[in-house]
């Protein structure tokens, strides 16, 4: 039997993670920029998660939601502390599609209704309603294509207060950082007047924070920049720190019924053990602090650097979260990172190159990167 042939795939082997560093089946060493896709936020293997689900795993690795599960209490009440939101409500699930899909199902529970509001470039999963609010037609199958999302600018807030105003809308979901998308910005303005729009008519607010929560921004949650509290958040991602989990964070203000929503492996017992873990890592260390930090050292190197580098068009990004687009194809200077500088990038587009490094890079790993940036940028004049 083949595997189903999804994804263009570099011909690398990583068998091997410490911190913020990988290594390959023959040895080579690799800094991560990427994180994994934004998953790894504690860092490669750091040894107290390593303890916490080996300990874990030897006592008891999964039982069913038919029964009461302490941890998922216990991450409940933490993570209601780390994040600011003490009295909203969790479910867990597995995946970040899951969340939103979980998100969007339980708005329309809520009130009765079936459109979405959704931005233009947006990415919210794979799944059928995830997929139906992402806005690219070649991922939408003709089973997902239901009609019930609008697709409207980002930060265009006339545009999102008229469609709000017909009465009919169920949710606004909404990536306050956009990305696969190029790293895009809602603006505080446009959040604010976004979130008064929902409650004037009756819709309720969903944040996406699967790639832009959980630290990375340099807040908690990159809304959090904004000043708005969303009805519903999602998050994945960073939470399990490479575990498959995902979670939904739900406004007290919406009850729950039984029968709704379920899962069988969402918030099992080493689901929650690498989030407590997680947590444990990210208060200790205060990889929060150290995301708003280094990232803003290091886009304000990068800014410095498009001053004298003219492929350089523009530099986007909170915390580590950022994108660098260009005026030429990021594959071929993604590829010279990798395979001569030995660091792993992201992308969006055609043009963006996306860093989502973990959580406790150094300003040692940010000056590596600029140096490695350069010197790929200068070798295509």
């Amino acid at each position: 039997m083949n595997l189903f042939d999804v994804y263009p795939l570099f011909d690398i082997n990583i068998v091997k993670g410490q911190g913020c560093k990988v290594w390959d089946a023959q040895g080579q060493e690799y800094l991560d920029f990427y994180g994994g896709h934004a998953v790894i936020s504690i860092g490669h293997c750091h040894p107290h998660y390593v303890e916490m689900m080996t300990s874990q795993l030897s006592r008891l690795g999964f039982y069913s939601n038919s029964v009461v599960n302490t941890l998922q209490q216990d991450l409940a009440q933490r993570l209601g502390e780390a994040c600011g939101y003490p009295s909203y409500q969790l479910f867990l699930v597995n995946s970040g599609a899951e969340a939103n899909e979980n998100a969007l199902k339980l708005a329309s529970f809520t009130n009765g209704r079936t459109r979405v509001l959704s931005a233009q470039k947006a990415f919210h999963g794979r799944t059928s309603l995830a997929v139906e609010v992402t806005d690219n037609p070649k991922i939408i199958a003709p089973i997902n294509n239901a009609g019930h999302t609008t697709y409207l600018p980002l930060n265009d807030l006339a545009a999102w207060e008229a469609e709000l105003a017909k009465g009919d809308v169920c949710a606004v979901i909404l990536e306050c950082i956009q990305g696969v998308g190029g790293i895009k910005l809602a603006s505080e303005e446009f959040a604010k007047g976004l979130e008064a729009a929902c409650h004037r008519h009756g819709a309720l607010l969903i944040c996406d924070e699967i790639q832009c929560g959980y630290g990375r921004s340099g807040k908690f949650f990159a809304h959090q920049h904004l000043g708005i509290a969303p009805d519903i958040i999602t998050v994945a991602k960073g939470i399990g720190n490479g575990f498959p989990m995902s979670a939904v964070l739900i406004s007290d203000k919406i009850k729950p019924v039984y029968g709704q929503l379920g899962t069988t492996f969402g918030g099992n017992h080493l689901a929650c053990t690498a989030a407590l873990a997680v947590l444990d890592v990210m208060q200790e260390e205060n990889l929060v602090q150290n995301a708003a930090e280094v990232g803003e050292y290091l886009i304000g190197k990068l800014k410095e650097l498009a001053l004298r580098q003219p492929h350089i068009v523009e530099v986007r990004g909170r915390g580590l979260m950022i994108g660098i687009e260009l005026d030429i194809p990021y594959k071929e200077v993604r590829t010279r990172l990798l395979k001569e500088k030995h660091i792993f990038t992201g992308c969006a587009g055609t043009s963006t190159l996306r860093l989502l490094p973990p959580l406790c890079i150094s300003r040692d790993d940010a000056d590596n990167f600029i140096n490695s940036f350069e010197e790929a940028l200068m070798q295509q004049q």
